[in-house]
């Protein structure tokens, strides 16, 4: 049965989304701030919360993406929710300048160590609400209005190797223009009164598409 939500039930949502959107704030700025000075311009730092998948990790993680100009980037996760990160905490698993450095020049670094890692390992991953083969619109710049891009949906929980453990993206897409992007994130928002999905990277939404 539904049931309407009381005045103070929305205030604690609003009260909730406030602190959370401090927190990926907060957190993007001490990761921007974390990287040399020399290889920071045009670095896109993107903070997103998401569901974890193994059991005995932290039910809600905060993932942190960084992607540089060349092409270069990686991720990595903290095992707390955005609005209780802490600058040290970040800074704990953050990687090396070495593994930075190798981003920013486009190439693959391991971020972290993934020595004890199986990657047959399975975990119980979320039922997702795009299906391969889906035509979406994504995010891809900072503009509202035209930083959209055409694609579809190629491949559900991808993984990069230098991705932490457990560490998977919800899609994989592939844009009308060959670009291929993932986003570590699933995250349902309303913009508009439209449905949308919010992700690292980019925004996804349905494309009103006969295909």
């Amino acid at each position: 049965m539904f049931l309407p939500q009381t005045d103070a039930t929305a205030a604690e949502m609003q009260e909730a989304e406030k602190a959370r959107r401090e927190g990926y704030s907060r957190v993007e700025q001490w990761a921007t701030e974390a990287i040399p000075s020399e290889i920071r311009q045009g670095v896109t730092v993107t903070v997103q919360e998401v569901q974890c998948g193994d059991p005995e990790c932290a039910p809600i993680d905060t993932a942190v993406a960084i992607m540089f100009p060349s092409g270069g980037r990686g991720m990595l996760g903290i095992p707390l929710e955005s609005k209780d990160v802490t600058k040290e905490a970040l800074l704990e698993v953050f990687p090396t300048e070495d593994v930075l450095n190798a981003w920013a020049r486009g190439e693959e670094a391991e971020w972290p160590p993934m020595d004890d890692y199986d990657d047959d390992q399975e975990f119980e991953r979320p039922r997702l609400r795009f299906e391969v083969g889906q035509r979406v619109s994504c995010r891809v710049g900072p503009d509202p209005v035209t930083g959209w891009a055409p694609g579809k949906v190629i491949m559900l929980w991808y993984r990069e190797p230098n991705w932490p453990a457990n560490s998977w993206a919800p899609y994989k897409i592939e844009l009308d223009d060959g670009r291929n992007i993932f986003a570590p994130g699933d995250v349902e928002t309303r913009d508009a009164g439209k449905d949308i999905i919010l992700m690292d990277f980019l925004i996804i939404s349905r494309l009103q598409l006969n295909t």
